[in-house]
């Protein structure tokens, strides 16, 4: 292949290279015969289909499925280690990334899909997490949770099997291990146990004996024992069956929250490190009836029993009752004072700490191992793949240069996921986080002043119903609800008004910043362009909308008002920061074509699922980039991706830039594919369509990847991100679980981009004054309908503001 796409390449040598480091002894096919046909004269690219091929053609041992996990999926790639960094955990090494129950946030618990997608999507030295549990004849297999019904579907075979037992004294009803035989749990398949995640793959994979995790040769296989108590009254020993399981294969760490147990293994396994699990703070200890928060108080005796203690790890960072971080506990350091090492454990992609962490994973894991104070020794998560970035990618990675060819940050209306869009502290956090443009999406008060504002209706993103109720009006051309609008309003009221900051996955109590829910004042553009001019990014992007509207309806000229407020701030002068004006209406960007040096953006709000060369160079015409929505670039069905378009590649043809919007961190707005990590989906964006943009509303995010060493990896980088291939997690689902395929989306015409000139602006008549309330004809009656109409606007206002936070 003489031209082949960077993604192509690059994930062509990595395949390359990851058959080249596998070990000798795993049990995969030849690695030397495919490589010897593999090899290439120059830059050739081998394509990873044929990779795949040769992989398949020489595999023994290896069924279809392991190989559709260890390539089809294509997330990430683990490549030659760089030198080490000085880590502030016991050993002074890196954090141990330990899978509960292998890639638990996306597949059933200890799945065979779990641990394979978790060993092939993380950093080498990955811990698997066993939750050991044993059938009434002395089978270990592992599952997080004691009441089989939670994980499995046990009670479609054995209806009758449930039974009421005391654990930890606590009487619970289910169905148990230990009234169940090797040969009948061998029956049952395991299922999801958190609804936000797939369901899809219920039903089909069983149970994982411990053995079987062992025979997957893991770097460190740590085995818990939750419930030693309760087994021991079922006359099952799990002392001996540890003991003798590690004569078979290494057992590298055993850890429980039962002192008794910890010390019955004493001296028995000596490769073996021993950790001491501590649950709440009030609970008790079954061996020594102390509750655990009065043995965390005393490490010193806890050091005399086990090298290391696993805490949730809210006892390291606690939050507050409105889920905000408080100060970080000494824990740690006093641990590592008395020789322990920490594992903290409760992490997980899709289940928000804190909203200090703006719902960007990565970021809680470094508040864990990256921080002025402590590192701990490792983190037990229910997502590996994101823990192993955090580690590899993130960490130790200060003030790092930005990397030749990245694509820009581009806010939407600022970093709105942090404060309302459009604000002073929108703004100001979007520098802060390293975005390169800011952008203001212009609305026109009733006096002809722009500022910015998502949306010309003011009732969402801001108290205007409350505060302006009777200014409500009609304006079907624009929406079909009534609204309150920024051209019935002039300036000086609309800077009385609150912001209001929007969560747009409220109905899954996935709230913002609710601390600063009201927090910042609206700007004007001239402010806003004065504020950029000030800052060293590279440029701002001006956002029309509805201009033949307000130039018809209601005689105002937003686009003299943009030009204007530009040549005010000296920004037509050809300045280092590039000015971007976008617009859904070609014939609002034709405008701007006297103004050579600015960048025109037509915005494609439509899905479409297809586009050709001969509608992309009409663009180019008008346009010298596109900004398309995530699902025109990637398609999916029942949450999960199914193909890439050839929207990005034909814009790419006719040498149109391609933005994508809106990238939010929120896990319910990305694909199951992503694995609940927003960084995923950034990187297979950046990666596999090569956008020239990112439009987000939490730039932190994207610039955390984008300064990180695994954007555009060195060959000795200790890990690498690869993108996600559509049609990986798909492929592993049974055909009859999915939902009928839905049409494909239309194609991207000429029609769509081709708008009707422009209408002058015209005075016309003030339909809604803000004098005097109008003379009813009846006043009592008028006064009444007023009111209520009033009450009832306000009700459903605050309904509205309710369901968003």
């Amino acid at each position: 292949m003489g031209s082949a796409s960077p993604f192509l390449r690059h994930f062509s040598d990595t395949l390359l290279l990851w058959l080249q480091r596998l070990p000798e002894n795993t049990g995969l096919p030849n690695r030397h015969a495919i490589m010897s046909r593999t090899n290439r004269k120059g830059n050739e690219v081998i394509e990873p289909p044929k990779i795949i091929s040769l992989y398949v053609k020489h595999s023994t041992t290896v069924t279809m499925i392991q190989i559709l996990v260890f390539f089809l999926l294509l997330v990430h790639g683990a490549l030659a280690q760089s030198p080490a960094a000085k880590w502030q955990t016991l050993s002074g090494q890196a954090p141990l990334v330990i899978a509960r129950g292998g890639y638990s946030g996306v597949f059933p618990d200890s799945s065979s899909y779990a641990l394979s997608i978790a060993m092939s999507t993380s950093v080498k030295s990955l811990a698997l997490f066993c939750d050991l549990q044993m059938s009434n004849d002395g089978m270990g297999f592992c599952l997080t949770d004691l009441r089989l019904q939670n994980s499995t579907n046990i009670a479609d075979f054995y209806p009758k099997g449930s039974k009421t037992y005391p654990v930890n004294g606590e009487d619970l009803n289910g169905w148990f291990p230990v009234d169940f035989s090797s040969k009948q749990l061998l029956n049952v398949s395991l299922t999801q146990n958190i609804f936000t995640r797939p369901s899809a793959f219920d039903g089909i994979l069983p149970l994982s004996l411990l053995d079987d995790i062992a025979g997957l040769k893991p770097a460190t296989l740590w085995v818990n024992v939750q419930y030693n108590s309760f087994y021991k009254e079922h006359k099952v020993d799990i002392v001996t069956y540890i003991t003798e399981s590690a004569k078979l294969f290494p057992v590298d760490y055993v850890s429980s929250p039962e002192i008794g147990f910890l010390k019955s293994l004493s001296g028995k396994l000596p490769k073996t490190k021993l950790v001491f699990r501590f649950l709440g703070e009030d609970a008790e200890e079954p061996s020594t009836k102390q509750t655990y928060g009065a043995i965390l108080k005393d490490l010193k005796s806890v050091s005399s029993f086990a090298s290391g203690i696993l805490v949730p790890k809210n006892l390291i960072w606690p939050v507050d009752q409105s889920l905000y971080l408080k100060d970080h506990t000494t824990l740690v350091t006093d641990a590592h004072k008395q020789g322990l090492e920490v594992y903290a454990y409760g992490f997980a992609n899709d289940l928000p700490a804190s909203y200090n962490y703006s719902y960007d994973p990565s970021s809680e894991y470094l508040k864990f191992i990256d921080n002025d104070d402590f590192s701990v020794d490792g983190v037990l998560t229910d997502f590996p793949s994101t823990a192993s970035q955090a580690v590899a990618c993130f960490s130790h990675n200060k003030n790092p240069a930005p990397a030749k060819g990245k694509p820009l940050v581009i806010t939407h209306n600022g970093a709105s996921g942090t404060y309302a869009g459009g604000t002073d502290l929108a703004y100001q956090q979007a520098i802060d986080d390293g975005a390169d443009v800011i952008d203001c999406s212009v609305q026109l008060s009733k006096d002809g002043v722009p500022f910015c504002q998502d949306s010309i209706d003011l009732i969402s993103e801001t108290n205007a119903m409350v505060a302006f109720v009777s200014r409500s009006s009609q304006a079907p051309e624009l929406q079909a609800k009534s609204g309150i609008f920024s051209f019935d309003l002039d300036w000086s009221e609309i800077q009385t008004l609150q912001p209001m900051l929007v969560s747009p996955s409220a109905e899954s109590k996935l709230f913002r910043n609710p601390a600063a829910k009201n927090a910042g004042k609206i700007v004007s553009l001239s402010d806003f362009l004065d504020f950029a001019k000030g800052k060293t990014i590279a440029g701002v992007l001006i956002n029309i909308q509805n201009a033949a509207f307000l130039a018809s309806k209601k005689g105002l000229d937003i686009i003299d008002a943009v030009e204007k407020a530009l040549t005010k701030a000296g920004f037509d002068k050809g300045t280092t920061q590039q000015v971007f004006i976008q617009s859904d209406d070609t014939s609002v960007l034709d405008k701007f074509t006297n103004h050579p040096t600015y960048k025109r953006v037509l915005y494609i709000e439509d899905v479409v699922g297809t586009a050709t060369k001969p509608v992309a160079e009409d663009i180019k015409k008008r346009a010298d980039a596109v900004n398309l929505q995530r699902n025109t670039l990637a398609t999916h069905t029942d949450g999960f991706l199914t193909s890439f378009t050839n929207v990005a590649e034909a814009m790419r043809s006719a040498n149109v830039s391609v933005f994508a919007s809106v990238f939010r961190n929120e896990f319910m707005t990305f694909a199951f594919d992503f694995f609940s990590d927003p960084i995923m989906e950034i990187s297979t964006f950046v990666e596999a369509f090569g956008v020239d943009g990112l439009v987000t509303e939490f730039p932190g995010t994207a610039n955390e990847y984008l300064k990180s060493p695994c954007f555009k990896p060195a060959k000795n980088s200790a890990y690498a991100i690869l993108p996600v291939a559509p049609g990986g997690l798909l492929s592993l689902i049974p055909p009859e679980v999915l939902s009928p395929a839905q049409p494909p989306a239309p194609a991207l015409t000429e029609a769509d981009i081709i708008d009707p000139p422009l209408p002058k602006a015209v005075a016309v008549a003030d339909e809604n004054p803000a004098a005097a309330p109008d003379t009813p004809p009846s006043g009592q009656s008028a006064n009444s309908i007023n009111l209520a109409l009033s009450i009832g606007m306000m009700v459903l206002s605050l309904v509205s503001m309710r369901n968003q936070y």
